[in-house]
């Protein structure tokens, strides 16, 4: 191995910044080398997955082999998952909705609600639905829904669209009276008990509301056709419905980089190109045998043996940037359901998990730093700073005569933003509190692909370390099958 770096910068700017979490009184050379014959087991592993979809032991929900194909996803190509033809049309796809329809409303829960709302708040930020059309470029509005369950916002979701019609058929010119709304359906199976239902509530609402509104639906499921037919996709089908792919073999965690999550992004102009490129120039980056030239792996490793031998098994991902907020909460389920078992390969209980947590900076500097800095050494802080903002305002010396404020004028906001976390992770450090930095050069969609690639990656290596299968999902099984006959009941 070479000597240790405790910065990774990638030819793009992006940069793993681990300094305060390697080290003396952190995790050791000791407990790298300890790791050594597991850590060329895992690359090996990785490695033979990118190149076969095959990952050790691992099984689908039905007890049947099963590929692993996420890796696949960066790389447009013919005979992939993602390639021209299928990228061309979810292109083709955003333009149709473009200047002609008023809103897209996005059905998904999981990976198909999570990894869509990421790229909704990058692209769009907060305030997208107020702006006018020529403001959003004649991309349509987007709401989300079918992310849970809640008889309150859908029955506002749907008074929402019917007053905004309303207000269209009484400013319009009389040939552009209509409103134009498009549902994104989105579930492999089909029976996903959150999005089917609040799906046909919003439709059958919306299909009552005609002529004043219309109501077109794209279908995003399982393609297999035959007896491998989900219940989406035999709807779609009778129904006239265009479809797109849940793909076989990318769990919904993952899927953010193919057709489940660019569907709705293509809706909103977001750049489907640099995001694949930027997801495809991490994953280069990470084929490297050694752990320090492998972002993922270095990651990984780290974070497994801060728990395992430091007992912090508790990572708090706290983005400073209110819009990767959803970044933190797509990573809650990636790490969650990926890493949380209760066997290993071998079928022994092990009850494996390292636990994921939600904060934001500074937002969270003034709620949660007083637990991370005084409470229980159990966690990890993971920082993400963004290097560069596209607006960046100077604040003013409004009230000279106010010491405490004009100390802090003339500097940018985000000067003021990065003294924050530098002053957060130094205080962390200094008593022994474990933390570390992603570093984005922007907040675009060529470094979120590689951010979102890079911790789905290091999931993979996690697993591979902790010698648990990090792409099923057992435990969710437990619920649905008390859910089922519940709701027969119920009738």
């Amino acid at each position: 191995m070479a000597d240790p770096k405790t910065v990774i910068s990638l030819p793009s700017g992006f940069t793993l910044d681990v300094t305060n979490l390697y080290g003396a009184d952190r995790v050791t050379a000791e407990d790298i080398a300890g790791l050594s014959e597991r850590l060329k087991a895992a690359h090996q592993a990785i490695q033979h997955m990118r190149t076969t979809g095959e990952i050790r032991g691992h099984l689908s929900k039905d007890g049947k082999p099963e590929p692993v194909l996420f890796s696949q996803l960066p790389y447009v190509q013919a005979g992939n998952l993602n390639n021209p033809e299928s990228i061309a049309r979810l292109k083709a796809f955003g333009q149709s909705q473009r200047h002609r329809v008023d809103v897209v409303i996005s059905f998904g829960i999981g990976g198909s609600y999570l990894g869509n709302k990421v790229l909704f708040d990058v692209h769009c930020g907060e305030f997208w639905n107020s702006k006018s059309s020529e403001a959003r470029q004649g991309y349509p509005k987007l709401h989300f829904s079918g992310n849970n369950i809640d008889p309150r916002r859908t029955a506002e979701l749907i008074e929402h669209i019917t007053d905004e019609a309303k207000r269209k058929a009484m400013h319009a010119g009389p040939t552009d009276q209509v409103y134009r709304v498009t549902l994104v359906v989105i579930s492999k199976s089909g029976s996903t008990l959150d999005t089917m239902s609040t799906f046909m509530v919003v439709y059958d609402a919306l299909k009552q509301a005609a002529p004043a509104i219309t109501v077109e639906v794209v279908a995003v499921t399982d393609p297999a056709e035959g007896e491998q037919e989900t219940l989406l996709h035999r709807l779609a089908t009778q129904q006239g419905w265009p479809m797109f792919s849940v793909p076989d073999g990318v769990g919904g965690r993952f899927s953010i980089f193919s057709e489940v999550g660019l569907v709705t992004a293509a809706c909103i102009g977001f750049d489907i190109d640099a995001f694949l490129a930027g997801s495809r120039s991490m994953d280069e980056a990470c084929q490297s045998a050694d752990i320090w030239q492998n972002p993922a792996m270095l990651n990984a490793a780290l974070k497994y043996l801060a728990a395992a031998n430091h007992g912090r098994d508790i990572e708090v991902f706290m983005p400073y940037a209110d819009y990767l907020k959803a970044v933190a909460e797509w990573y809650i389920q990636l790490l969650a359901e990926s890493l949380g078992k209760r066997t290993n390969r071998n079928g022994q209980e092990v009850y494996y998990g390292r636990t994921p947590t939600v904060a934001v900076g500074t937002t969270d500097m003034h709620a949660q730093t007083q637990l991370h800095q005084d409470g229980k050494r159990d966690k990890l802080v993971q920082f993400v700073q963004v290097g560069r903002w596209q607006q960046d305002a100077v604040i003013p010396n409004s009230f000279p005569s106010a010491a405490k404020l004009a100390d802090i004028a003339a500097l940018r906001l985000s000067q003021a933003l990065d003294a924050a976390r530098e002053a957060n992770a130094a205080a962390l450090v200094n008593d022994n509190r474990f933390n570390a930095n992603f570093l984005l050069p922007q907040m675009n969609a060529y470094h979120l692909g590689e951010l979102l690639y890079l911790l789905a990656l290091s999931v993979a290596y996690e697993g591979e370390l902790a010698n648990v299968d990090a792409f099923d999902q057992p435990g969710v099984e437990a619920y649905k099958r008390l859910l089922g006959p519940m709701l027969k009941n119920m009738k």
